[in-house]
């Protein structure tokens, strides 16, 4: 089983002024492992086809990310910032399924 250490990012909502509220990214540097390691190429007729990964990573969660585990947008891995599509709780850790491409 592969080791993961890297950023995962959380939407979090601020209030920035008095009724105002913005939505802006946190970063947390987590520990964990590659559970499931998985290539998928989406031609849907295009002349570069898109890049998906379907892997799963374990997680030793903090406080903070089984507090907001709703609010994990993406994991950094390998170089690039790939969605979170779903997240399972398992007490201390999450199991994070991850997908496409992130784009802010």
């Amino acid at each position: 089983m592969a080791k993961f250490c890297g950023l995962i990012g959380f939407e979090v909502t601020k209030e920035t002024e008095p009724g105002i509220y913005e939505e802006s990214i946190i970063e947390n540097f987590y520990y964990g492992d590659v559970i499931r390691n998985l290539r998928r190429l989406n031609d849907n007729g295009k002349i570069n086809p898109d890049v998906n990964i379907s892997n799963q990573i374990s997680i030793v969660a903090d406080p903070f990310a089984n507090n907001n585990f709703h609010s994990i947008r993406y994991v950094e891995y390998m170089g690039a910032k790939w969605k979170v599509t779903d997240v399972e709780v398992q007490y201390p850790r999450l199991i994070l399924s991850i997908g496409g491409l992130y784009h802010e």
